[in-house]
Order: structure tokens, then sequence, then C-alpha cells
């Protein structure tokens, strides 16, 4: 079997929207839906015990849990430790999800232990009513197979959703856990508020093992330390990045954003924790001034390269091609876009500093499942672009992308797309949805949707970027056969960016969407 096999296969077990409703069915019985993780792992040829021995980092939270585990996994690794990395979900290619020392595992490697757990699986289906586990709950199950096998030092196992009933969560002895930044998001699983919510991200926390968070507001935060209370775990506060600094060059970090200094604290604690497990304590130096709960410590620069080394990208990620410049930020709940703008103004505003002439600057967004793109939109206006683009988060119009969500309709994913611009004619003064009389149709599908306030509808990531670049960026190219047709009058306007000495193209409001642009304007990332 190929590779490309074992992606079809995977892609049928179960897409993402049908395992968010599969989660909220079970959200009324926890305890049964973590049995069965159970029970799949089981029939994999492994139990709970087994994962014992993977010296698991488990960590949640709504906004930064992925970038903390991509420090934590970097520092880590520059200690000389043989490093796993679960994460989710991914950006181009679904071998992202599952990390040997930074790197995805290899098309072979994915192949090989996709195989083996799958046909474990599929030779027990019968004794049990058919039932294959879903597309998170195989990768799951498949991350802890090649962390077993190839014989990693430390597992760091970023949560899916929430915490108590996510499927990670069968995890029995992690050697610390950590809680990221929290807000509101996938209200329908975890509850419509943030102290709900924060009782879900606290059902990660064991009996006696050491758990950090970051500084909540005082209502999650009261949450949290009731659980851990009800637990029997430590649970520490991180203090400010300051508080860790020592005489000398200031600690550098990798990934762009004042934000990230809040999941590099938490990092540095959850890694400090598991390093005295293991009996070394060489990379600090004496404490530091206390804050509430944990005490910081300094840090020598000169061992921290991990800081200032971790990638984390399609998070306060920037691309230079020529004149156009990309700033992608997977951001899609309030706080994490809020932080985006922060990051993006800044960077911006520094850029435009350097040029010479012209400068446009693009909005390419879309949001999905239950989130509000009106308030998320609302959130990015001040950033005052001259156009917003949105467009579905396929790739390309014949969809051919690795993260495919077979149960939502093109019809539906463009009209989620239409809602999102009448929302920004909405913040225009223009409102309203626009007639049909105002759409390009071809094949009976919308290409464009065009409207006097320069915001556009395109079907796919690859008419959207090819239109938006007119021809200028070297990478991304225009080959005629995949150009969407677009009315004259569309075409006129494009005279701005055909003429403008730097255009600033901000790509956000899903990681999907984030995913499906690196595909093109980072090619060997899909090869």
């Amino acid at each position: 079997m190929e590779y490309q096999d074992a992606v079809r296969a995977l892609n049928s077990l179960q897409t993402n929207a049908s395992a968010l409703e599969h989660t909220c069915e079970g959200r009324s019985q926890p305890q049964v839906q973590l049995q069965a993780m159970r029970d799949f792992l089981r029939r994999s040829g492994l139990t709970v015990e087994d994962l014992d021995s993977l010296n698991i980092i488990h960590v949640a939270g709504t906004k930064g849990k992925g970038s903390t585990c991509a420090f934590t996994e970097r520092i880590l690794r520059n200690y000389g430790f043989r490093t796993g990395f679960y994460s989710s979900p991914h950006l181009v290619q679904v071998r992202e999800r599952v990390r040997i020392d930074g790197q995805p595992i290899g098309k072979e490697l994915f192949t090989k232990y996709f195989w083996s757990v799958y046909g474990q699986l599929d030779e027990s289906k019968d004794a049990y009513g058919g039932s294959m586990p879903s597309y998170f709950r195989f990768l799951t199950l498949l991350a802890f197979h090649v962390f077993l096998q190839e014989k990693v030092d430390v597992a760091v196992i970023e949560v899916g959703i929430g915490g108590a009933y996510d499927c990670t969560n069968i995890i029995r002895k992690p050697w610390v856990c950590g809680i990221s930044s929290l807000g509101i998001d996938h209200t329908s699983i975890l509850g419509d508020t943030i102290e709900k919510i924060a009782w879900q991200k606290a059902g990660i926390l064991k009996p006696g093992v050491p758990a950090f968070t970051v500084a909540q507001p005082p209502g999650p935060m009261v949450v949290l330390r009731e659980r851990a209370r009800e637990i029997g775990c430590p649970l520490l506060v991180c203090p400010e990045l300051d508080e860790y600094e020592s005489p000398g060059p200031p600690l550098r970090l990798g990934l762009a954003g004042h934000h990230q200094r809040s999941n590099a604290t938490l990092a540095l604690q959850l890694c400090r924790n598991w390093l005295q497990r293991r009996g070394i304590l060489g990379m600090y130096l004496g404490e530091g001034g206390s804050v509430p709960l944990t005490p910081g410590f300094h840090c020598r620069s000169a061992r921290h390269p991990g800081l200032a080394e971790t990638e984390w990208p399609g998070r306060s990620h920037t691309i230079r091609h020529g004149p156009l410049t990309y700033f992608l930020d997977g951001a899609h709940t309030t706080g994490s876009v809020l932080a985006c703008v922060r990051w993006f103004r800044k960077e911006a505003a520094t850029l435009e500093r350097t040029v010479g002439g012209p400068v446009v600057r693009v909005l390419l967004f879309n949001a999905t499942g239950e989130r509000d793109s009106g308030a998320l939109l609302k959130l990015l206006w001040p950033c005052h672009f001259d156009f917003a683009v949105f467009c579905p988060n396929l790739t390309e119009s014949v969809a051919s992308c690795n993260q495919q969500n077979f149960n939502v309709t093109l019809e539906n994913m463009l009209t989620r797309c239409l809602d999102s611009q009448s929302s920004w004619r909405t913040l225009s003064g223009r409102g309203g949805r626009l007639a049909d009389d105002q759409l390009v149709f071809q094949n009976q599908l919308p290409l464009v949707a065009e409207q006097r306030t320069d915001s556009l509808v395109f079907p796919c990531i690859l008419s959207a970027l090819q239109w938006i670049s007119q021809g200028r960026d070297p990478v991304l190219g225009v080959p005629d056969q995949r150009v969407a047709a677009v009315q004259p009058g569309v075409a006129a306007r494009a005279q701005a960016l055909q003429e403008a000495a730097s255009i600033q193209v901000l790509i956000t409001g899903s990681l999907y969407l984030v995913g499906g642009a690196l595909t093109h304007l980072v090619p060997s990332l899909a090869s």
C-alpha cells in the first residue's frame, strides 16, 4: 500500500465536522467515550499502562497550546533528548501531526505504522459491531504507536478539543501538565462560558502530577484551582517572562508576537519540571522574584537557543515573495484574533516605513464551524484593509486538499463566505448580501462576488491568491488554466495591486485556510 492509499483510508474514517458532532453527542457520557478510546487502544495492541513510558507532557488550552508545545519540544530537543510531538490540526500534510525530533514523520514511516495500526483495528472490528475509530482518534493511536516504537525520550501531547473528554486524556501518568490561555471556543462541546471551558481544560490534571498554567481571568482561575484541589493536583501559575531575565542579552523568541511570551513562560516551567525529574538542573541559575503560586528563575540565555530557534508555521508567520508580504496566523477565537491584530499592525507598520511607494493591504479570511465571523471581522476592521477577500478552505477548485471536509458541501462553504462578506459590508456601512445578478457564475458555481467596497469572494484559495498577487509573486505564478475568470470591473479594481510598491496580505480566521495558502506559497511543504 502506498502513502496516498493510507491518506485515503484515513479520510474515510471520519471528517472533522462529524468528529465534532460525535464528541458533542457523547458529552453526556464522557466516561463511555474515554472507555471507547481505551478499547481502541487495546485493539491496536497497546494498553494505557504502555503509555506511561512515554514520559508525557500533556498540554491543553484555548489559545497557544500548540505554540507552548512547540517551545517545549524545541528546548528539550536542544538538550539532546529524542522528542515526539503530537499536534493538530495539520497545515499541509497529515504527517505534520506526528513529529520525531521536530520533523514530521516521513511518508514511508507514516505508511508503515498506519497500515500496522489500521490492520489491527480492522481485523477486530467484526467483534465490536464494525466500529473503527474516528479520524482524530486514529491519529492519536498512531502517534502513541510511533512514539513507542521509535523510542522517544519524551512525548509532548497537545490536546485536541477541551481536555476532560478529549481522546488524548486516556493518558494515566503524564510527567507534567500545562494549561495555556483560556478563551471561548467550541461552545457546543465545551460550554458557553469561560468557566465551563476552564472545567473541561482542567480535566487533563492528574492526582499528584504537577501542573502549570499562565495568568487567567479571575473566574476561570478559580475553576482551575478548585478542579486541581478536587483532583489532588499541585497547580502553579507561571510568572511573566520578564521574571526569568538574567544579566546579558534578553531572552529571544523564535515565534513573533507579544502573546508568545505567555506561551514561552509556560514552556519554560514545563521543561524545568520535566528536567528536574530527569535529574538535570543545569539550565537554571538561582531563583528570581516570586509571583502568585510559583517563583520565577533565571535562565542562562546561552543555554536557551530553543526559545529563539522554535518554529511553528502558520502562527505569526511572515513570508516575503517579491513585493508581496504574507502574514499568516490561524487565529480563530476572539482572543487569538486580537493578538493577531496587534502582531500584524506592528509588523506591517515596521515594513511600511521601509517602502518607497504606495502600500496596499489585503485581508484573506475564512471562518468555519460555529464561529461568529462577523465578530472576528469587527476586530480586524481597524487594520485598514484596501481589499477584503473571502474563500472556502479549498486549496483549488477541484479539491485535492489534504484536509478536505466531506461533510460540508461547496455550496455551504461559499454561503459562509458570502455571509462573511455581508458582515464586512455592514462594517463598511454598505450592508447586506449581494443580489444573484451581481455574481459571476461558471458551471453553476460562483467564482467572484463583486461589489463597490472592494470585497470579493473566490471559490478556492488558489484563485484568491492569484487575484491578490496579480502575477507579481515569483513563487505563486499564474498558470492560465487555473485562473478564475472575473468581471471587467473587478479586473479594473486590481490596478492598485498592480502598481503598489508593497502588498501586505493578512491570511487569518482558520488554520485550515492558512494551511491551504502555505500549500501554494511554500510548495516544498506539499512534497
